[in-house]
């Protein structure tokens, strides 16, 4: 048996989606806290104070992201993320969350060493409760 993920974070400007999944977390017990931003840039700006404040309690160990969002989007987010990731000494798992299912987008995202998995949205309860039990 894996250990519960205590914290989630999901970035995403879609509210019906985000309530949709947080819905789904709570029912199934996936994790015990969820952080949400509704965009990449209030993202960013919590994990950066998080560093300057070394609390890895804040740290979540899984992310949710979304690509196309106002202000920053997916790829900026993962861009100035993945700059700061090599501080974080806690395992974060990236997952795009996204309804693109553009090739190129899906290639990129599972290219880059800092993403797990690329999920179409709508995401399937069972792929949901892969990723929080730590086998997707």
């Amino acid at each position: 048996m894996t250990d519960k993920i205590k914290l989630a974070c999901i970035i995403d400007d879609d509210s019906i989606y985000v309530n949709l999944i947080r819905k789904i977390i709570e029912t199934k017990k996936l994790c015990d806290n969820l952080l949400v931003f509704n965009d990449g840039k209030d993202g960013i700006e919590y994990f950066e104070t998080i560093l300057q404040n070394l609390e890895d309690k804040f740290i979540p160990e899984v992310i949710l992201l979304d690509l196309n969002m106002p202000v920053m989007d997916g790829w900026e987010f993962i861009e100035r993320f993945t700059t700061i990731r090599n501080k974080i000494k806690k395992t974060i798992t990236l997952y795009v969350v996204s309804s693109s299912i553009n090739q190129r987008d899906i290639a990129k995202a599972k290219s880059l060493s800092s993403v797990k998995n690329y999920l179409v949205k709508p995401v399937e309860i069972d792929q949901l409760e892969a990723v929080f039990t730590k086998t997707a």
